[in-house]
């Protein structure tokens, strides 16, 4: 549930940084579910993990404003178990932030960073996973982490378009049209499929950046593969560059997740190949 209003305003009042509180940085590691949220960026009369951690620090901070840099913005439903997130001042304590943050988002740290740190500029990687649930009978307990998937499915063909992925590709055919993107180009560090309990298959990637709606595309694309509606080689030809309209289905939002932030080319999560436990 949304907090009272009457926190949201009654931070209003408190100082703002001074010059040496402003040349400090925090550096927040956050988790959440992403349900109940429009996404992670605020947005007027919408439901935020934006909105609703920046309303925590302007209590906690007793600060008018604290403006949030993060490192990758999530789209609606989708969850998050290491977003990485920055802002000017100093560290507030993680403790009084959950008390004031709603169930479905948790500030898991919040500690000094370098100075100058900026949690999207900074980050060399993100890495993402996509969790399928494959068995026939759906489950009450995955419904809001795992696309429930009862159909034909070839787990060597995921495999085997996850393999084409590593290396420099242009994904225009994995992101809308209508897009604010210049450049369609992205890096690909690794990526894989891993079972990740009984029926569920994870789908884990890791890349300097990602585009909009791009992993989902590429789960929807590869499911089609694997269902038999078209072939690994149409799948490695999309990677040239090739139009939206070619590329297969959008995968729900509730399967995908954040799960890391790569920062001076360490790796933003080790299980992206599909290895790991």
């Amino acid at each position: 549930m949304v907090r009272p209003d009457a926190e949201r305003t009654g931070s209003s009042s408190g100082p703002e940084p001074d010059a040496v509180t402003r040349a400090l940085v925090a550096r927040l590691l956050i988790e959440y579910d992403g349900t109940e949220f429009s996404g992670w960026a605020a947005q007027p009369g919408r439901r935020t993990v934006e909105g609703e951690l920046e309303r925590a620090l302007r209590i906690v901070l007793r600060r008018e404003a604290v403006p949030l840099t993060v490192a990758g913005r999530t789209d609606a439903g989708v969850h998050a178990t290491g977003q990485v997130a920055s802002y000017a001042g100093e560290p507030a304590s993680a403790d009084g932030l959950n008390a004031l943050l709603p169930f479905d988002v948790a500030v898991v740290e919040c500690v000094a960073a370098t100075p100058g740190f900026d949690a999207r500029r900074d980050a060399t990687s993100r890495a993402y996973r996509y969790r399928v649930l494959t068995r026939r009978a759906r489950s009450p307990f995955q419904r809001r982490y795992a696309l429930h998937w009862p159909h034909r499915l070839d787990v060597q063909a995921l495999r085997e378009c996850a393999a084409q992925l590593p290396g420099t590709h242009d994904f225009t055919a994995f992101t809308p049209t209508a897009t604010d993107h210049v450049r369609f180009e992205r890096d690909v560090l690794a990526a894989g499929w891993r079972e990740a309990g009984a029926g569920v298959l994870e789908f884990g990637i890791e890349a300097d950046a990602f585009m909009r709606a791009m992993n989902r595309v590429l789960v929807g694309t590869m499911l089609e593969v694997a269902g038999g509606r078209r072939s690994i080689d149409d799948f490695t030809a999309l990677l040239e560059g090739r139009p939206r309209c070619e590329a297969g289905m959008t995968a729900p939002p509730h399967g995908l997740a954040l799960c890391g932030v790569g920062y001076d080319d360490r790796r933003a999560w080790p299980r992206a190949d599909g290895g790991g436990s």
